[in-house]
């Protein structure tokens, strides 16, 4: 039997590092995601103090920048020609406006663009696992999202708005690639990992919350359950189906929103 190939995004730090670490000890081989190749590499080394006898591969790309987003995509598909578990988890809180190279808000392309592109990038490695896993890292914040096809990149700026309409992009997003993979052996999951005491939660809402380990919980059970197999399409929090926000569920809408990507990222 070979070892698993997961691939966690921004996984240097907080939630991300803990998932990758878990997953290892699940039995996965984890590619850790950094934004740069020694952040990464460093990742990769406090992982093995952490877990000797785990194996941990380093990749690296700027999520504000598309185009490190291509060659991440490409240093996964060399690494892993099968990718069992895509765990999107990398994100960012922006208490002001600033756009990337691209021109797109931070907040909207880090968020959300960035991960649509490595996850429709890497679907041929997903779709060449026996059977797939994309687990999208969204927050409860979703519920106060909104989203205004006219203005994905907030021009009328509010950090939090920002982030809640990214987070409920990210929900929008995992129904939407449920139906495209309908017929496959590739499922997916949006997830509220919980208010967790990470750099993200301090620095963009000057506050703390429960352990990192608790944090990862959700990520790993949507990544490795074996009760899940099958199930695509859903929204969990503290490991268990819950409903999403009213507004996430909005298939024309849906629909939309993976056009403008496609059109946004240049797919295609």
């Amino acid at each position: 039997m070979t070892t698993p190939n997961h691939v966690v995004t921004g996984a240097t730090d907080g939630i991300g590092f803990e998932t990758a670490l878990q997953l290892a000890r699940h039995g996965a081989r984890v590619l850790v995601h950094g934004r740069t190749a020694d952040r990464s590499a460093d990742a990769c080394a406090r992982l093995r103090n952490a877990e000797p006898r785990g194996e941990f591969v380093p990749v690296h790309g700027d999520f504000g920048k598309l185009s490190d987003v291509r060659a991440l995509a490409k240093q996964i598909a060399d690494l892993a020609p099968q990718v069992d578990v895509l765990v999107n988890n990398a994100g960012v809180f922006m208490k002001t406006r600033v756009e990337t190279v691209d021109g797109f808000e931070t907040t909207f392309q880090v968020n959300h663009l960035a991960p649509f592109l490595l996850t429709v990038l890497l679907l041929p490695q997903l779709k060449a696992a026996r059977a797939a896993r994309v687990v999208n890292v969204s927050s409860m914040a979703h519920a106060r999202g909104n989203v205004d096809l006219e203005d994905l990149g907030s021009r009328d700026y509010d950090g939090y708005g920002a982030y809640a309409s990214s987070k409920l992009l990210n929900v929008h997003f995992t129904h939407e690639l449920a139906r495209k993979l309908e017929g496959t052996k590739v499922t997916t999951y949006a997830l509220h990992p919980g208010v967790i005491t990470t750099k993200l939660l301090k620095t963009g809402f000057g506050m703390g919350g429960a352990p990192l380990e608790s944090g990862a919980k959700t990520s790993v059970y949507c990544a490795t359950s074996p009760s899940l197999e099958g199930v695509t399409g859903k929204y969990y929090s503290d490991s268990r189906e819950k409903q999403a926000a009213p507004q996430a569920y909005d298939a024309a809408l849906e629909a939309k929103v993976w056009a403008i990507s496609e059109r946004l990222s240049r797919l295609g």
